[in-house]
């Protein structure tokens, strides 16, 4: 893995406990270190998110979710194996390994392994991290580095320079258990 000085200076901020934007696919993300739960408070306030609702993991591989697969049947860890890297988010029985503050009232949790070369590169580095559209709620998700900027005016501990990935919406999110679309893309 070749990361740039951008992303190795973006995963010390996240390892740090620090909040941070950056391009995916589709939108702007933002993100941090789903274990601390500072972190991810920072992160819900400033999108004005409720806890309860959950939160997005994204990884660079699926083996950064082992510790989630490695009691879910053979035949649900190949049907995440055959979607991913790509737009595709499923939500997957958590099992209560995963702290509240990412599950949210649910019984299972978002996770997606990302085909965008920034983020790969960002969570070879740090893990799983948090994966949220920049935008505050009820606004639209930001698709430039600017609107970030206008939404969250200095508010975030880095911005990871770089292009969208080219899609034109967010993933596409189904339910593991049993393969109904959730949030069509």
């Amino acid at each position: 893995m070749h990361s740039s000085w951008r992303v190795q200076r973006m995963a010390r901020i996240v390892r740090e406990g620090g909040v941070i934007a950056y391009p995916t696919e589709a939108v702007w993300g933002l993100g941090c270190d789903p274990w601390n739960e500072m972190a991810v408070d920072r992160l819900l306030a400033l999108k004005d998110r409720p806890v309860h609702k959950g939160l997005i993991l994204v990884a660079d591989n699926i083996r950064q979710f082992d510790f989630l697969l490695d009691d879910l049947p053979e035949r649900w860890v190949d049907r995440l194996a055959s979607t991913w890297p790509g737009p595709n988010t499923w939500l997957v029985p958590h099992q209560g390994l995963l702290p509240e503050w990412i599950s949210g009232q649910h019984d299972t949790v978002a996770l997606r392994v990302s085909d965008h070369p920034l983020v790969r590169d960002l969570c070879a580095l740090t893990g799983p991290l948090v994966s949220t559209s920049a935008n505050p709620a009820g606004r639209p998700s930001a698709r430039s580095r600017l609107r970030v900027e206008q939404y969250f005016h200095q508010q975030l501990d880095g911005v990871l320079g770089g292009a969208l990935g080219g899609r034109r919406n967010p993933s596409l999110i189904r339910d593991l258990r049993s393969g109904d679309v959730v949030r069509p893309s």
